[in-house]
């Protein structure tokens, strides 16, 4: 090509993207033109890689060592000196120069493509979306048409091969196996790639790569290249293939970590990471018509310590299957939690009750026959949008309250469910806060012989009064310490602080025979509860005799042997057993001969009845239930003279309640005690020096209250709230 003007020359530079070799004399139509031309080269015509090469009429013309690196400009010669043979010479160099770079710039680019495909490919979900994406690139790679087909190894036989994926013309071989395929020279080449594991370059065209890891499926792929095409370097594939091997590992890998993570292999279920992503695109996508229930075996725990943890395994695949075959293949099943297994689908297809229907006949397991029955806490998908893992909370919250009230049944989670959970939730932080306040404290209540009025104990009562003055009634926070299992540490402390008013009293002459602290039945079930009562007695340097336990009747679902147990071991300490507000919990009364028990406790929703016509049945039933089973009998709630007569009369052996005594502090106590036992010392318990094994309630890791308060201000609160508020505080109480 050539040019007689500078104009001329940009023209042709322009319009040709291939130019090996560009000879031009610096000076042409004025001095700086060569190097004006120069700079067109290289900025405007963007031919960065070709060769420039400069002729002088005279070495001073010659441009200057920065011009040279600056424009990189390959040579620069005189007129003079460019004979034929000279000008063959540096042509030739330049073009190899050129091709180098060219060649430089085209395994450049192939490695960047090869790195974003790998991006690209990584993302695929499927064999066949990966097989697709693989011809999809190397087409790219090697600017041909996307011609070709990938033969994957069958995941069953290493030894056969299938078509994946194909295109153009080989479209309808998609699915034969390599043995089917017909016998043409180009599919020849993949033939060989198989059998060589290797890569197979075509004498006339085409191109056959093997793909593959030790650890995964192999892939041979068959592209059509034409013959006459620069195909890429050799090396440069190989580095598409090995990129594609690590490639293909790193996809098992992803899959086998998605499955871990996705997948619970014990029942062969989706597990809950699955399950909130599904009801969380659900809800994005406004499915409104849908209900998202979570099923939970009743009794799960106790069959699996019963029965073992294998059996335990082989209940939840046969629910499992049962659930599975009571539902539609569409609707997501999944297991979230040890017993509990989470449904996802249309309302049309999914009925909780008939779900809860799926077990009504016995299950076969190991051969024989064995009841189980679900409970069902279920949400309806919203209009506006929730997350998926805040409607799981939700039916979480339903089905809690169901296990709770209606075991064995299905119900639907309302806002005022959500409300109470929230109120728990927040009360819960307000009680740790409380602990870490001090804001918790004891408060006695008398009891006294009914026949005589001589004292025969005092029952310790935790309050809780805020910084504020309001007091937080027991019904309210005992249920959510025992919940989350503050109340093992908050019983401690009150068992101990309860004790060493006990010792202080027996110090000053006035104490009565006993001192009742109440137990929950979390703290019967801890292991540490025996011990932690044996060290609240040696603390305070109290006898067994001078502690009555209060437990409530719900202890009967604890199973019986350990139940009875633990209070068998009280009993050989000397500590008394007492039933608080009898008749108002466990239906059965089989284990009052079961367990080791010294006294029953009238609850005084029927001590408040005989002040009602024909109110004194129970009362009267429960006195001589006692006598029966030689147990004393203690009534609560006694609140004027009438009823402790009435009491009396029917042979009630005690009482407590506020006829006779408020609850009170401990000061309080003390001045009650010497005015209602004018015998007792003089001197404030709270003055006498303490035995010398006596430790402080707040040792052994037990949370630090307050157990002395203003007597005036605990009085006047106490004795100044409505009486219904008053006698339901007075009902809970907590050790």
């Amino acid at each position: 090509m050539h040019a007689f003007s500078v104009d001329e020359a940009r023209s042709l530079l322009l319009l040709e993207n291939d130019l090996a070799v560009v000879i031009l004399d610096p000076a042409m139509e004025r001095s700086s033109a060569g190097l004006d031309l120069v700079d067109f080269i290289r900025r405007s015509a963007a031919l960065r890689n070709t060769r420039i090469v400069l002729l002088t009429g005279q070495p001073e013309q010659e441009p200057g060592l920065e011009a040279l690196l600056s424009y990189d400009i390959n040579d620069c010669r005189t007129k003079a000196e460019l004979t034929a043979d000279r000008l063959r010479v540096i042509v030739a160099t330049a073009v190899r120069s050129y091709k180098q770079l060219c060649a430089a710039d085209t395994s450049r680019g192939g490695l960047e493509h090869v790195l974003r495909s790998s991006a690209s490919l990584l993302e695929t979900k499927d064999s066949y979306e990966f097989a697709s994406g693989v011809l999809t690139q190397l087409a790219a790679l090697l600017k041909v048409a996307q011609t070709g087909l990938v033969c994957a190894q069958e995941p069953a036989n290493p030894e056969g091969y299938f078509v994946q994926a194909a295109t153009g013309r080989f479209s309808e071989l998609i699915g034969l196996p390599l043995q089917l395929l017909p016998p043409t020279p180009e599919l020849g080449l993949l033939r060989k790639s198989v059998a060589g594991r290797c890569n197979v370059y075509g004498d006339t065209g085409g191109l056959a790569l093997h793909i593959g890891h030790q650890d995964g499926q192999d892939f041979v792929v068959f592209i059509d290249v034409p013959k006459q095409h620069a195909v890429l370097h050799p090396q440069l594939l190989d580095v598409f293939c090995a990129n594609l091997n690590t490639l293909l590992h790193n996809r098992g890998l992803l899959g086998r970590l998605k499955e871990s993570a996705y997948h619970d292999p014990l029942v062969n279920l989706p597990n809950r990471a699955h399950f909130v992503e599904a009801v969380d695109e659900c809800a994005k996508r406004g499915m409104t018509d849908y209900i998202l229930a979570l099923i939970d075996i009743d009794d799960f725990s106790a069959t699996n310590d019963l029965m073992g943890h294998l059996f335990g395994d082989r209940l939840l695949e046969r629910v499992a299957r049962c659930l599975e075959d009571a539902l539609p293949g569409d609707v997501l099943l999944a297991r979230l939690g040890a017993d509990t297994f989470g449904v996802l689908g249309p309302i049309r297809q999914v009925q909780p009750r008939g779900l809860l229907e799926c077990v009504r006949q016995p299950l076969s397991i190991d051969g024989g026959p064995y009841k189980v029955s679900l409970t069902c806490g279920y949400v309806l998908l919203p209009r506006e949008f929730r997350a998926g893992a805040d409607l799981v909370k939700d039916a979480t919250i339903a089905l809690k309250r169901a296990k709770r009230d209606h075991r064995g049944q299905d119900l639907q989670y309302s806002e005022q469910m959500g409300a109470e959970a929230r109120s728990r939730a927040l009360l819960l932080s307000e009680l740790r806060e409380a602990i870490e306040n001090r804001e918790l404290f004891l408060v006695y209540q008398p009891q006294i012989n009914l026949a005589t009025n001589g004292l025969v104990g005092i029952e310790a009562l935790l309050r809780w009064r805020t910084e504020d003055g309001r007091f937080v009634p027991p019904d309210k926070f005992i249920p959510v310490a025992e919940h989350s299992g503050l109340i093992v540490a908050l019983g401690q402390w009150v068992l101990m602080a309860a004790c060493a008013t006990m010792r202080e009293l027996l110090d000053a002459g006035a104490a009565p025979q006993r001192i009742a602290v109440n137990v929950s039945t979390v703290q019967l079930q801890d292991p540490g509860f025996l011990e932690m009562v044996c060290d609240a007695l040696a603390s305070s340097g109290l006898r067994g005799d001078h502690l009555e336990l209060e437990i409530t009747e719900s202890v009967a679902a604890l199973p019986t042997e350990l139940l009875k147990s633990t209070l068998s071991a009280m009993r050989a300490k000397g500590v008394s057993i007492a039933i608080d507000d009898f008749g108002t919990g466990y239906s059965s009364l089989s284990y009052l001969e079961q367990l080791p028990l010294d006294r029953i406790k009238i609850d005084r929703s029927f001590v408040r009845q005989l002040s009602e016509p024909d109110g004194a049945r129970i009362a009267e039933m429960v006195v001589q239930l006692g006598r029966k089973l030689g147990l004393s009998v203690l009534a609560e709630g006694i609140e004027d003279a009438a009823v402790c007569k009435a009491l009396l009369a029917m042979d009630c052996h005690e009482g407590q309640g506020y006829h006779i005594a408020r609850p009170m502090d401990k000061k309080a106590l003390v001045t009650w005690l010497q005015t209602y036992c004018p015998n007792a010392k003089a001197e404030s318990p709270a003055q006498t020096a303490a035995p010398p094994n006596e430790r402080s309630s707040d040792s052994q890791g037990a949370p630090a209250f307050r157990t002395e308060e203003s007597a005036a201000a605990v009085l006047y609160a106490l004795n100044n709230p409505s009486k219904h508020g008053a006698r339901e505080r007075d009902r809970h109480t907590c050790a």
